[in-house]
């Protein structure tokens, strides 16, 4: 994707890359991922938005510092509220994969005046049980020493064994040994610190926030993401414009493993369903 020059937030530079024109979509990838990972979306989605790929903190080509407190969630969802500003943008649609869909959840939960709709994809709220979060933060920070201890490798082909991502070996090697490319290419300061300050332990739970999300939302799973698939149900009884997309033959990673049939679900959500009304609250799988 065609870059545009680093964007200086003040502390610490966002790489971004702008194409298309028309209503803005800003897209947040996942940990281990870059703005990249949205190339077969940008190309098709381009046609009709200004689709802004961001490059999150510690990740791709954007700055990683040091201090573990500059990745907490609240200072991203700050750093993105600048990013608006700079741009000269209101309000914009925002699509989020995993982390980035937790970080575009958090976002409109502080700013929802500012999203004009949300696609999450992969996303859950965070941990509302307090003795499960002290353990997950404790998994993430055993997880951060061992990024910086043994480097980007060992840890990226443990993360990519996990079941979570088993449904990916069906893309093939080349597929997969590119995608492990782009994980290791990650700076190992910026990936550790990422668990540190806005992994899913160290995140503020936001279930109580999402009946007071009134934002078309449209919460995408992969078939055969069965725990997700669970989480967005529980989202979208609480959120009151929210519906579940269901994409067949994907797990975790839809938009990678089944990119025609999410790409076209998400863009009949923004292009062709009526935002401005309240849509009965439903689930729709894609053929």
């Amino acid at each position: 994707m065609k870059a545009m020059p680093r964007v200086c937030l003040g502390d610490v530079s966002l790489h971004v890359a702008v194409h298309g024109e028309g209503e803005p979509l800003v897209l947040l990838h996942g940990f281990t991922g870059s703005g990249d990972q949205w190339t077969a979306q940008v190309e098709e989605f381009a046609s009709h938005f200004r689709t802004i790929a961001v490059d999150l903190l510690g990740h791709g080509r954007s700055d990683a510092p040091a201090d573990p407190q500059r990745y907490r969630m609240e200072r991203c969802v700050a750093d993105l509220a600048v990013l608006l500003d700079l741009l000269g943008l209101e309000r914009a649609c925002w699509l989020g994969y995993s982390m980035g869909a937790r970080l575009a959840l958090a976002f409109a939960v502080a700013h929802c005046e500012r999203v004009r709709a949300l696609v999450l994809e992969g996303v859950a709220p965070g941990i509302e049980d307090p003795q499960q979060r002290a353990e997950r933060v404790a998994h993430d920070e055993a997880l951060a020493d061992s990024i910086e201890r043994d480097g980007v490798e060992p840890f990226v082909d443990a993360w990519m064994q996990q079941p979570l991502f088993a449904s990916q070996a069906r893309l093939g090697p080349a597929f997969l040994a590119a995608a492990r490319a782009a994980r290791c290419a990650n700076d190992p300061r910026g990936l550790a610190n990422t668990l540190r300050g806005m992994g899913t332990g160290a995140q503020e739970p936001l279930w109580a926030s999402l009946p007071l999300l009134a934002l078309p939302t449209l919460l995408v799973v992969g078939e055969e993401d069965m725990k997700f698939r669970g989480v967005a149900a529980a989202m979208a009884a609480r959120m009151p414009r929210a519906q579940v997309a269901i994409i067949p033959q994907a797990g975790h990673a839809a938009h990678v493993e089944n990119p025609a049939a999410f790409n076209a679900r998400v863009l009949r959500f923004l292009t062709q369903e009526p935002l401005a009304t309240v849509p009965e609250q439903r689930t729709t799988s894609v053929a």
